[in-house]
This record gives C-alpha cells, sequence and structure tokens, in this order.
C-alpha cells in the first residue's frame, strides 16, 4: 500500500480518521523536535524542547480545521513550531550575564547599560552650588562681573576682553584676580 501525502492524511483526519493524525504525528514529532531544541538553543534542559514540541502539536491538532489544504504541510508545521519556539523564548529565556563578555573578561552589556549621568542628588548639589556662586558674582562690582561673564561665559581670553572693553591687559588680568578673592571670601566653604 502507498504511503499518504500530508494533505491527505489530513482530509482524511477531517473526515473522522483518528488514525490520519497519528500518521502525522509520528512522522513529524522528531522533525520538529530537532528544530525547537536546535532553535531555542537550550542544551542543559531538554524539557524545555519537548513542552515545545508538544505545545505544537497541541496547535496542529486545534488549527487543522482551518489548514488550507492549497499549502504545504510541512511548511505549515514547522511555522507553528518557529512561532511556538519564540513565545518560549520571549516569555522563559533568560541570558546570563556571563554571556555578554568579549575574549578579555569585559562585560559589554553592562558597559551599555551604566548611565553616566549625574544622579540627583549631584545634580542638585551643582544648581545650589551655581545659584550660590550666581548670587555671590551679582554682589561684586560691574567691571569685577564683566570680566568673569566674558571669560566664564564667552569664552574670551584676557586678550580679547581687553580688546572687547578697550582695557589694558595687566588690568583685565588684575580684575579677574581681584573678583576670585573676593569670591573665596565671600564663598569660603567652595
Amino acid at each position: 500500500m502507498a504511503q499518504k501525502s500530508d494533505k491527505q492524511l489530513v482530509e482524511d483526519y477531517l473526515h473522522g480518521d483518528e488514525e490520519s493524525l497519528q500518521i502525522l504525528i509520528k512522522k513529524y514529532i522528531r522533525p520538529i523536535y530537532g528544530f525547537v531544541y536546535s532553535y531555542i538553543g537550550n542544551p542543559y534542559c531538554v524539557g524545555d524542547a519537548e513542552d515545545i514540541t508538544q505545545d505544537v502539536f497541541v496547535k496542529v491538532w486545534r488549527n487543522l480545521k482551518k489548514f488550507n489544504s492549497k499549502k504545504n504541510f510541512r511548511t505549515w508545521i514547522f511555522s507553528i513550531a518557529k512561532n511556538s519556539a519564540i513565545d518560549w523564548l520571549k516569555a522563559k529565556r533568560t541570558v546570563p550575564f556571563s554571556a555578554f563578555e568579549n575574549a578579555e573578561g569585559q562585560n559589554v552589556f553592562l558597559e551599555t547599560l551604566e548611565d553616566k549621568r549625574p544622579l540627583a542628588d549631584t545634580v542638585f548639589e551643582k544648581a545650589t552650588v551655581a545659584q550660590i556662586m550666581q548670587s555671590a558674582v551679582n554682589k561684586l562690582l560691574p567691571k569685577y562681573q564683566a570680566v568673569l561673564s566674558s571669560y566664564y561665559n564667552d569664552d574670551l581670553n584676557f586678550r580679547e576682553i581687553a580688546q572687547k572693553t578697550g582695557e589694558p591687559l595687566n588690568t583685565i588680568k588684575s580684575r579677574h584676580r581681584r573678583a576670585l578673592s573676593i569670591l573665596k571670601k565671600t564663598i569660603p566653604e567652595l
């Protein structure tokens, strides 16, 4: 007796022949298990591959009535297996951090997770210091404020400040030193 095609087995099962489904399961159980086992890449737990394979055949049984007989049964069942494996990987699989180590033993994953932004308390502290500094600078004479603002905010050097203000270079340097000295006395904790 000639072996029936997958298409014929599906049609026979849908017409009440339970044995046809058993034949399909026997034909595909090993290939599906092998596919799932290699797809999930989990050699430590054979049970996972078995569970997924069982899930595949439950889905096949439940959806066999929806199978389009114009399509290839093998392709259909393997797509169910692939989707089941993907679902399992999304839901269950954990990846040890050691899997992200390179040949030198550096964990590249942890390096990408590291948040280089300052912590909230550091940001608050810097903002507080900036506020104290600005308050102290505002109390300086305008000639000192102008030099500090040009130097620190506008990134001008002393020569450029002298040219901008029309003051001698040594006067600008002196005002800068004097302004810093006043600030140090005004804000001793800094």
